[in-house]
């Protein structure tokens, strides 16, 4: 005959396990999710970036545009009106060889512009792909902690059950005694 302890016992003990189960399950659902708000929240920095470079590139453009024209206006034409005024022929000698560094000098200005937009555009672009690989790891690091919740909550319902099981054989309740 069944002791109705021990019947009792025996179910207390599976819905035990069954209830680690689900416990495990809803940890595992909460730590995806929030691998995943981490990954959403890391990629809207990317979009930040690609914001940034491009405010970057257009304020490069027109400073590019505004220094060829403060250069032309104000310091080739203050070079070629004070040799005009002052006699020289424009074509040649000191006045075209004072235009020239100036040119010269202006290019080399506008290339390390140039090369400092390029290098400041390869910052971003390097954050834009640190950010991506962070969103990435976040979702792979929820990924890991449900994979451990779900066999933890697995692993306690297989023990559960094993206990379970044991304590109903050694009570009689199944199997030979």
């Amino acid at each position: 005959m069944c002791n109705p302890l021990m019947l009792l016992s025996t179910g207390m003990q599976v819905v035990g396990a069954v209830q680690s189960k689900k416990a495990g399950d809803k940890a595992a659902a909460a730590a995806q999710a929030a691998g995943e708000f981490n990954a959403k929240i890391i990629e809207r920095d990317i979009d930040l970036l690609e914001r940034q470079k491009g405010i970057i590139n257009s304020n490069y453009l027109v400073e590019q545009e505004r220094t060829a024209i403060q250069f032309e206006n104000e310091v080739q034409a203050t070079a070629r009106a004070g040799f005009g005024y002052a006699g020289f022929d424009m074509s040649q000698g000191t006045p075209i060889a004072v235009l020239r560094e100036n040119a010269r000098e202006f290019d080399y200005e506008t290339k390390i512009r140039e090369f400092n937009n390029k290098i400041t555009n390869m910052q971003i672009t390097d954050a834009q792909e640190e950010a991506e690989l962070n969103a990435e790891l976040s979702r792979m690091e929820g990924g890991m902690v449900a994979a451990s919740a779900r066999a933890q909550g697995t692993a306690s319902l297989i023990s559960g059950l094993g206990d379970a099981a044991k304590f109903g054989y050694e009570a009689g309740l199944i199997g030979g005694k």
